[in-house]
């Protein structure tokens, strides 16, 4: 081989590794799994109740990295932050209720941060006090479904006063929404959108449920976009195609299916993923048509293979 063709032959075949390895790392960065995908224990709750260690054990089997607790499962915050990690797993965020944020909220926040937590998210709206009547049963809770804007006005008052204390303790306060979070209140304005636009930015993060989303009929890249930078976290469940969109929470739980088998384009979800800021993504199904750990394996692998 000539001196010119060997130098051609070097230069053509570093290029092609160098351009081998730079498509490798950027298939390694779009990947969902540089997101460290968890799993919100909801999913599988009434297993994690009877046998959290277990439970956890399963969980990281299957090859999830972290885990969003929805509650200490009957132990102490130490204990279950030493089960996460004995699990080999991590545990970033929590859920809590509306209800927890009427009383005094100190003994709550410590107990997130005993546990190793760093977002406290709410999970559910809530009546602003002496105006709830239970007509729904959700997660064994009473809610009544139907919220107006004076009670999303006193959440994001109470929001903002937690989101500040959550801060002083090193947390972030969220908040997770469902369909019924896009029924237009008396202004005009739909809920999220003015509870969003009524609490501070820094104070109050969202925790999007692309479901939820969708199945109100609206885009979750749409929202996304619309909060840049405002969307820590992400619920990962997918909905079945062809149903009508409602913001009727009675009936918005009619469409679940496992991530990848269903009508949302995850791949567009991921691209705008960075823009909205988002650091966790949590595979979170409500309702399972078969075991919960099944379901929460088929999502896992869909989202392993996944590329953006």
């Amino acid at each position: 081989m000539s001196r010119f063709h060997r130098r051609q032959f070097l230069r053509s075949s570093m290029a092609a590794l160098a351009a081998g390895a730079l498509g490798r790392a950027s298939r390694l960065r779009a990947t969902p799994l540089s997101l460290q995908i968890g799993l919100e224990l909801y999913t599988v709750r009434q297993q994690f109740t009877s046998d959290p260690k277990g439970t956890l054990a399963q969980v990281a089997a299957i090859g999830y990295q972290e885990v969003e607790l929805f509650s200490f499962a009957n132990h102490t915050p130490a204990e279950l932050k030493q089960m996460v990690e004995a699990a080999g797993l991590k545990a970033p965020a929590g859920h809590c209720r509306a209800e927890d944020l009427q009383k005094d909220t100190a003994p709550l926040i410590d107990s997130f941060r005993e546990a190793g937590l760093s977002y406290m998210i709410c999970s559910f709206p809530g009546h602003r006090p002496g105006t709830a009547h239970t007509t729904l049963q959700i997660a064994g809770q009473g809610f009544n479904p139907h919220f107006s804007q004076d009670d999303y006005k006193w959440m994001a008052e109470a929001f903002n006063q937690v989101g500040a204390s959550c801060q002083k303790a090193g947390l972030q306060f969220g908040y997770h929404n469902h369909n019924l979070d896009f029924m237009p209140l008396e202004n005009g304005q739909l809920a999220l959108d003015y509870l969003l636009h009524e609490t501070d930015p820094k104070l109050v993060q969202l925790e999007m449920d692309c479901y939820w989303v969708a199945r109100a009929g609206k885009d979750p890249v749409d929202y996304m976009k619309r909060y840049p930078g405002r969307i820590p976290i992400l619920h990962l469940k997918d909905m079945k195609g062809g149903v009508t969109p409602t913001t009727d929470i009675t009936k918005g739980g009619d469409a679940f299916t496992e991530v990848g088998r269903g009508s949302i384009d995850w791949k567009r979800i991921f691209q705008a993923a960075p823009e909205a800021g988002v650091k966790h993504a949590f595979v979170e199904q409500d309702k399972c048509a078969g075991p919960p750990m099944e379901s929460a394996k088929i999502s896992y692998e869909y989202l392993k293979n996944l590329q953006v």
